[in-house]
């Protein structure tokens, strides 16, 4: 009974979705703009709802909603309609002298029915952005929400199943380690696309291998925010406050901690505290702007990491409306669990540097974040950080908002992700680049059939 139970969950309606895919229904140009369309109207039809939903789960505010969640799923639908008839256009390729008369060619195909499981901490974006890339790249879909934030989760499943067929598109709800790893092991997904911790990610990616499905991984990390002695130090504090804060602290490419130079540490600080209560007021638990934390055991969680040094600012905290206020703390140990571990919350742990080697020392402690920032004047500390720290992506005196460029790829390295989408991108990640080389037939080079001869060695190795 609960083996029957368990199945009739994880209903994925796989078997209609791959007839409708090999009768060919979802490849062509016409049919992947207009159902990009009706993703657009979809979006514009729930937007009332996918405001309120983010309220229940995140306490978010509709202009939040709207900035990181509806506003950039518009603006990608809108830039992958525009684009999609060159993304689909067979890419021109060079063809060596030797395989002439040829020319070269790659197509770049769907791959067939996808995965996407998205996150909880922005739960409409991280769902719907890659879904544009498989709409894009001609695929059919499987979506699964993440049931942490099971408002949104819900009105994501309404709004698809009232636009699209089941067959070519449809949600999976339930608890992620139960509902995914049964997913995987009775279906042959073509492409996972993965949003959420390097953990679950690691599972995923060992499970999606037995089958040698191909996936993607958007996972996380500890980003740092670095300070320069020659920063406009208003200017960081504006733009590191607000990618810290978004959210409640909960974003995968949030500055984790921060490293100041040694010189503008007091003023860069007095500066974010003053950002702080701009933003959020003196009692940020006040603010509609200020989220709260996803449920209990993160809360718990985060407020733990309280007790790991000491606090300048900030601290404050309620379990039954899961607040947390925007936090700055000193003299955090290096081998702290906040330093060990994505903190993912509104802690900020701050630290100093004099040379520009010690920031080397810091980032390799958790090596190959997500995202890396930087703040300077200096054109030669500029390329340092650029060419000495491994990161996915990131800004140079500014914050986050990198992840808003189209044509920028957003994915992580080594244990911050795999792949990467967003743009031209994410139709990449759901297609398989085809090569194709077409010969012509009036004329056959003789050199390369046998019997060989040194003669035809000697013009072989010309032509080679």
């Amino acid at each position: 009974m609960e083996t029957m139970q368990a199945a009739g969950t994880v209903n994925a309606h796989f078997a209609e979705k791959q007839q409708f895919f090999d009768h060919g229904h979802s490849r062509s140009y016409g049919f992947r703009l207009a159902q990009l369309k009706i993703l657009k109207k979809a979006v514009d039809t729930y937007e009332d709802q996918i405001c309120e939903a983010t309220k229940t789960d995140l306490n978010k505010s509709s202009t939040e909603t709207f900035m990181t969640e509806i506003g950039v799923v518009k603006s990608e639908i809108e830039h992958a309609m525009s684009n999609l008839r060159e993304w689909m256009r067979p890419e021109q390729r060079p063809t060596p002298l030797s395989l002439h008369p040829s020319s070269s060619r790659i197509v770049y195909e769907p791959k067939g029915v996808v995965l996407i499981i998205g996150s909880f901490n922005f739960p409409f974006q991280l769902n719907i952005m890659p879904l544009i890339g498989a709409i894009a790249a001609g695929n059919c879909a499987v979506v699964k929400p993440s049931e942490l934030a099971p408002a949104t989760a819900k009105v994501i499943e309404r709004m698809l199943s009232d636009f699209f067929a089941v067959s070519y598109i449809s949600t999976v709800q339930g608890e992620g380690h139960k509902v995914v790893p049964e997913l995987l092991e009775s279906h042959d997904f073509h492409h996972v696309f993965f949003t959420g911790s390097p953990a679950v990610g690691s599972s995923i990616a060992v499970q999606a291998s037995r089958k040698l499905i191909p996936f993607t991984l958007e996972l996380g990390g500890k980003s740092p925010g670095i300070v320069d002695a020659s920063a406009k130090l208003k200017v960081a504090a504006k733009r590191l406050v607000l990618a810290k804060f978004l959210n409640a602290g909960q974003t995968c490419v949030a500055p984790d901690y921060l490293l100041v130079h040694e010189s503008v540490k007091e003023a860069f600080v007095k500066e974010v505290m003053s950002t702080l209560k701009k933003f959020y007021g003196k009692d940020p638990a006040s603010s509609k702007d200020y989220g709260r934390i996803i449920n209990v055991r993160h809360f718990e969680r985060i407020k733990a990491y309280l007790d790991e040094g000491r606090i300048i600012h900030g601290g404050q905290y309620d379990a039954d409306t899961r607040y947390i206020a925007p936090t700055l703390m000193e003299d955090v140990p290096r081998d702290a669990s906040m330093m060990r571990e994505e903190i993912f919350g509104p802690i900020w742990p701050i630290f100093t540097w004099k040379e520009r080697e010690e920031i080397l020392e810091y980032t390799r402690l958790n090596r190959y974040p997500l995202a890396c920032y930087i703040f300077t004047s200096s054109k030669a500390m500029e390329k340092y950080i650029v060419d000495s720290v491994e990161f996915g992506g990131g800004c140079i005196n500014n914050a986050l908002l990198h992840v808003g460029n189209h044509d920028l790829p957003f994915g992580g390295v080594q244990s911050s992700g795999q792949g990467n989408y967003h743009g031209w991108h994410s139709f990449a990640a759901f297609s398989h680049a085809k090569g194709v080389m077409k010969t012509a037939t009036w004329f056959d080079i003789w050199l390369k059939y046998p019997p060989f001869s040194k003669f035809k060695l000697s013009w072989l190795k010309r032509l080679m």
